[in-house]
């Protein structure tokens, strides 16, 4: 540019850039449009609003950067950090209701107007690797480096490199970081536990994806969750989760049976195309590359250095066993007993920061997940977080006791009650006549049903809603009242007497049944149910409601070994004895206790053939036979549940 140019200069550029304005119309006009009126670049004003927001890329060790979103309320010093990691989007995360308030802004997943606001954190989200605004391949769950991950970085790597970029790079915050996440999000504070940052604080898993084989989200003791297959198609098909499964029915029920075994119904929906998938058909059991990426088992071998809070739910439908998993491996560590921590509330998964007043058709008496976030998660992060803060009461164990409704203050899990009392697993027999109680059997006896694959038994009232289809209520069935079930003729249902004094649970009722299949692979599937009065005179609704407070499913096939699959032989009793998930459930007075036996949870679980083949996945239509199964109930070869029952002095056990 010429710095000698005077005012006329100046005068005769203004006047040649107008011209140049002015024809640009003209020649829209001429074209048959107008200009545009949208800026090319739009800087929103943000000076009103109580937090700033900064959209920033960290590099990680290997060059990949990661979309981070840092939320900072206005005037905040010395503020710690809470971050979530997230495959999920952090941007829609964090922006919610277009509000110049941060509170409404945050997911309700952050518990925003009850902990986070009022505690003034920082608060970041960030899209793991792979998803949404960040670099780098996505893999599912990604495995720690190792056998199964050959690079340097993994999911522990990238929680190191985030929290050190965080503490050095806020200049608001007290260098104090903790993690919190639900489901996947609760899977990433278990992965920072490795090898972790000396600025993480505080860890919370809440309903974490630990085993994917053993009873999380992938299979439930060798039978496949191929209700999941929806996600693992819109998670791994493409980075920003555009790409939509596809269904033709309104009833799922048809859909899953229209199709045949599950990896016809992949193929048919391209998952062949996605590496998660493949490596799920390859590995039906419960071989080294699952033991090697289950969370319980690698933390286990661990140093306890980081506070944890692992939250579970009772009624969690898709990672009702990860949390447990986790406590039982590492609470025996934790000698000081100031590290671990566990809560365990009356939901579905995620349940703790949605309404806990209501779930499916209970009601409780207030809020649950309201006293959670205030009277247990928000003190707990406030006391390793929070410069100067008390130091919080939070009891070792929360643990809510349903039936009676109400919360409990444990020192350890199971525990039963605070005072004197015990814990002692009770065989609970199935008996003549369908009748169930604590007397072992006398007589010889069976009862028998006819399985039929072609007919299997629906996991709830049909028609069976497309998971996402419509108003949600997926979440709540593992409360739908189960007589739709006990109406079958391929449903065995025992009951006891009704009960003149209240029977506490606590802990993982087990069960133990004795049963021959005339096929060579059989499911079973167990659940322990409260029955209701016959009237319920304050909501008739549950006269006589069926209210399963544990349930679960095993693949026969893994009755000896859960690494080999192997055929059962037909028309022989043998035992399969398996864990159910824990309760902590008192069944009242006038309430009846009910034992249900059945092979099928459809179209949530894959039908088993009950022929034995290779591979379920690729079960041809020959091969879905049906089957003879008995219970046996007699001496020598009894069929129970062992259920944890508390005994003794249980007054002074709750709050």
């Amino acid at each position: 540019m010429n710095r000698s140019a005077g005012p006329r200069s100046a005068a005769t550029l203004v006047g040649i850039a107008a011209a140049l304005v002015l024809l640009t119309g003209a020649l829209h006009a001429q074209a048959g449009g107008l200009p545009s009126e949208t800026p090319e670049h739009f800087t929103p004003v943000t000076s009103s609003f109580d937090y700033t927001r900064r959209d920033v890329m960290i590099a990680m060790r290997d060059g990949v950067r990661l979309h981070t979103v840092i939320l900072v309320p206005k005037g905040a010093a010395h503020a710690p950090i809470l971050l979530t990691r997230t495959p999920y989007d952090a941007s829609a995360t964090t922006t919610y209701a277009n509000s110049a308030h941060l509170a409404p802004n945050l997911n309700g997943y952050d518990n925003a107007q009850d902990v986070i606001v009022p505690g003034g954190y920082i608060r970041v989200v960030q899209d793991i690797r792979g998803k949404y605004g960040s670099e780098g391949d996505y893999v599912m769950n990604r495995p720690l480096h190792g056998p199964l991950n050959p690079t340097a970085v993994d999911e522990s790597t990238d929680t190191w490199d985030t929290i050190d970029w965080l503490v050095k790079n806020i200049p608001e915050t007290n260098g104090r970081v903790g993690e919190l996440g639900i489901s996947y999000d609760g899977f990433e504070p278990l992965m920072g536990l490795i090898n972790p940052h000396p600025a993480l604080k505080v860890s919370v898993p809440m309903n974490p994806m630990v085993d994917g084989w053993m009873g999380d989200d992938w299979f439930h003791y060798g039978a496949f969750r191929q209700q999941n297959m929806p996600y693992i198609l819109e998670q791994e098909a493409t980075r920003d989760n555009r790409a939509k499964w596809w269904t033709d029915h309104f009833d799922d029920y048809e859909f899953w049976m229209s199709g045949g075994a599950a990896g016809y119904i992949g193929r048919a929906h391209g998952l062949e195309q996605v590496g998660f998938w493949n490596k799920i058909v390859a590995h039906p059991s419960y071989d080294a590359w699952w033991q090697q990426q289950a969370m319980d088992r690698i933390l286990a071998g661990q140093p306890l250095k980081v506070p944890v809070m692992l939250v579970s739910s009772l009624w969690d439908a898709e990672d009702i066993y990860g949390a447990l998993a986790v406590y039982r491996a590492i609470a025996p560590k934790d000698t000081g007993h100031d590290k671990v921590f566990l809560t365990m509330g009356p939901w579905h998964h995620g349940g703790e920061i949605e309404n806990g007043a209501v779930l499916g058709a209970l009601t409780f008496p207030t809020n649950t997940a309201y006293y959670f976030q205030t009277e247990i998660l928000g003190p707990f992060l406030a006391r390793y977080l929070k410069d100067g803060a008390p130091d919080a009461d939070i009891a070792p164990v929360n643990a809510y006791e349903s039936g009676t409704n109400r919360w409990e203050r444990l020192k350890s899990w199971p525990a039963g009650c605070e005072a004197s009392c015990s814990i002692e697993q009770k065989p609970f027999y199935l008996g003549a006549g369908f009748h169930a109680g604590f007397s072992a059997p006398t007589a010889a006896g069976f009862d028998s049903y006819i399985s039929d694959p072609t007919k299997p038994v629906p996991y709830r009232k049909r028609p069976v809603e497309p998971m996402g289809y419509g108003v949600l209520t997926w979440p709540d069935w593992l409360v739908d009242d189960q007589r739709e079930a006990s109406g079958r003729t391929d449903v065995l249902s025992y009951t006891s007497d009704v009960l003149t004094a209240p029977l506490k649970l606590s802990g993982a009722p087990i069960a133990n049944l004795v049963a021959s299949t005339s096929g060579t692979d059989a499911d079973w599937v167990v659940k322990v149910i409260d029955v209701y009065p016959d009237e319920v005179g304050g909501d008739p609704r549950f006269g006589g409601y069926q209210l399963a407070v544990a349930l679960d499913i095993f693949r026969g096939r893994y009755r000896e070994s859960f690494e080999t699959a192997r055929a059962i032989a037909p028309g022989v009793p043998l035992v399969y004895r398996f864990a159910l998930p824990a309760v902590n459930h008192v069944f009242l007075p006038g309430h009846r206790i009910m034992v249900q036996v059945q092979s099928s949870l459809f179209p949530l679980y894959d039908r088993n053939p009950q022929t034995f083949v290779p591979n379920i996945f690729w079960a041809k239509p020959g091969d879905y036979r049906k089957a003879e199964q008995r219970i046996y109930r007699e001496p020598g070869r009894a069929s129970f549940v062992e259920l944890p029952v508390v005994a003794g002095d249980a007054s002074s056990r709750s709050r």
